[in-house]
Order: structure tokens, then C-alpha cells, then sequence
């Protein structure tokens, strides 16, 4: 089973005629007037799911489970996001002009207080280990043709520059302690480790890991580590150790985005960085199968409530179009000071 592929329905739609103050609160206690509707909240808190996802986790076929979300999205607690031909749900972002902002916020801290029975819980696991195999199958079967496959997205050429000046605006020290997330060949971690004394490569994929100890090994460096694992392996070693944690074109993989959020900024020093080069929202669906992608880019906002909700700051950003109707955005993140 393809866990990242939803239901094809439509996003349901706030009707258009003009709703009042009164109708509005209505619409809110409406939709938190319900077990099953807060359940589906809370499963939301960091993720997105698919209409079928969702009918997986909380057992209820996709008709009745419809109208759940259809009266989530009257009430402006849901929000959908296209991935191509499918449909994903996610909560949506409370915006300070919203005259309901503060009891939304509420109802967002109660419901996250709750328990995720164990059934909900087990399947939850379940569904992101199948995120996480279909994207790590792709590389172990894909790993020669990185470059290749790479490059129908993007050159590196087209923002090597761009990026390394963001990296040397930093303004961090030589002796820093850097990660970098998924170094795919090791192109960047090379810059990286000619700057910087102490950095380490986290990788899932072995055979990704060993096509950037090599390049590592080529450049003549030897102030590298590499780790077999994702963020949460890394945080058993490296909990509050890094300065600097660089995410290149490597989030569009990764099964659960929202949670490495959270694994980074248990990773960084207070005051530590968090740099993310990735693709905007985008429609190619072609590249799930020609990339191994799981997610079609994403939204600013969702990098920033992501990281806002891990307790880091939003600190600089850019965004650099390309050729082929591609976009990337550079955005740098600080751990904020306790």
C-alpha cells in the first residue's frame, strides 16, 4: 500500500454567501460537539493525512468520515493541501485577524491533551513506517542515479552559489558542530566539512550514507561522522549539540516532516540554526515515481507553523525560481533562548 496516496475527492468548501459572527461560533462548538471530530483533530496536530488514511486510523468508512471533515472545514479547523491528484488534511493555521483566533487556540490546547487510543496509536506507527519504507525503497533501488533522478528536478547548479552564501552568512564559528540531514552524494557536506570542524552526515538509506563517505573520503577531510538513522536516532547521541542542522532538498522525503521539526530543535543548541532548502507547493505529481518523493513541496506557512510549534523562530528567507516551473525556497530558522 502507497500510504502517501489519498483519496482523489474534491477539498470541501466554505460556502461563499457571507457568514455572520454569530454563525461563525455555531459552526466552531458545531464541530467540536463531537468525540470522533476531536479525534480527528488531534490525530491532525503535527501531520497531514489523506481522506483514506484517515479512514484507516480512525475506523469509519470515507462517506461518514466526509461529513466529519466537511463540518472541520465549515468551522475553519481543517485545511486542505493538493499533492498532485490527491487531496491531503491538515489543521488549519490560526491567523491573529481571525475574530475566533482565541478560542480556537483553546479548543487546539484541549484537544491535545488527549490520549490517542492504542488502536489509533498502533496504526499511526504503522502508516509511517510504510511512509518512511516507500521512500527509503526508492533510494536503495535508485542510489547510482541519484544525480540523474535529481536533476529532472533541479541542478545543483542553479543554487550551489546561492546556498553556500547563505551558509557563510550564518556568521558561525569555525569550530561549529553542524548535521546535515540526508547529505544524498555529498556534494554539500563537503563544502560543509571545509568549513566547519566537527560535522556529521545522518542518513536512513546505507547506501546513500556510503556514497557521501566517499565523497567525504576523496576531499581528503576526516572531521566527519556518519550515522545510520533518521532525526530520532540522531537525538539518542546528539541531543543539544548542534549549532547548525542544514535540511537540503531532503524534506519533500520524509515521511513525517512535522516531527523532524520537533527532533531538530531537541538537536540544536539554544541559539542554534536550522537552514531548510526545499521545494515550494508544486502540481508535477511525476515526480513521486521519478524521484521518490513523497510530498509535491511545500507552503511557507507550513515551515513556519512547523517550526513555531518546535519552538523556533523564523529568522531569514528567499526564494529562487528555476527553468522548470520549480521553485526553491531557502529559509533559516533559530532555537529560541530559554
Amino acid at each position: 500500500m502507497q500510504a502517501a496516496v489519498a483519496s482523489q475527492s474534491q477539498p470541501f468548501l466554505v460556502d461563499d454567501e457571507q457568514t455572520t459572527p454569530a454563525q461563525h461560533l455555531a459552526q466552531l462548538h458545531k464541530a467540536l460537539a463531537d468525540t470522533l471530530r476531536l479525534q480527528i483533530l488531534r490525530l491532525l496536530k503535527n501531520e497531514s493525512f489523506g481522506v483514506l488514511e484517515l479512514c484507516r486510523l480512525v475506523a469509519i468508512r470515507q462517506s461518514a468520515l466526509s461529513h466529519h471533515l466537511k463540518v472541520l472545514a465549515k468551522a475553519e479547523l481543517v485545511a486542505t493541501r493538493r499533492e498532485g491528484n490527491s487531496i491531503f488534511y491538515r489543521r488549519a493555521f490560526i491567523t491573529d485577524d481571525d475574530p475566533l483566533a482565541d478560542l480556537k487556540r483553546a479548543a487546539f490546547d484541549a484537544v491535545d491533551t488527549l490520549d490517542i487510543p492504542r488502536e489509533q496509536a498502533e496504526q499511526l506507527d504503522q502508516l509511517q513506517q510504510e511512509r518512511s519504507e516507500l521512500s527509503l525503497s526508492f533510494f536503495q533501488k535508485n542510489a547510482e542515479r541519484f544525480s540523474e533522478n535529481q536533476g529532472l528536478i533541479v541542478e545543483r547548479e542553479h543554487y550551489d552559489s546561492s546556498l553556500m552564501d547563505v551558509v557563510d552568512g550564518l556568521g558561525l564559528s569555525p569550530t561549529a558542530c553542524v548535521l546535515e540531514i540526508g547529505p544524498g552524494e555529498g556534494r554539500l557536506l563537503v563544502e560543509l566539512a571545509r568549513r566547519f570542524a566537527s560535522v556529521t552526515a545522518v542518513d536512513n538509506s546505507k547506501d546513500m550514507l556510503d556514497l557521501s563517505r566517499a565523497a567525504i573520503a576523496a576531499d581528503g577531510l576526516s572531521n566527519v561522522e556518519f550515522l545510520l538513522g533518521e532525526t530520532a536516532n540522531a537525538r539518542e547521541t546528539l541531543s543539544g549539540a548542534a549549532d547548525l542542522v542544514v535540511f537540503d532538498m531532503v524534506l519533500h522525503h520524509i515521511a513525517t516532516p512535522a516531527s523532524t521539526f520537533r527532533d531538530v530543535a531537541a538537536l540544536l543548541k539554544e541559539d542554534g540554526l536550522l537552514l531548510v532548502i526545499e521545494l515550494c507547493s508544486h502540481d508535477q505529481d511525476w515526480v513521486r515515481s521519478s524521484c521518490g518523493d513523497l510530498w509535491l513541496g511545500f507552503d511557507e506557512s507550513e515551515l513556519d507553523q512547523w517550526a513555531a510549534m518546535s519552538g523556533l523562530r523564523f529568522e531569514q528567507g528567499s526564494n529562487l525560481a528555476l527553468r522548470n516551473g520549480f521553485q526553491i525556497q531557502m529559509r533559516v530558522f533559530r532555537k529560541h533562548a530559554n
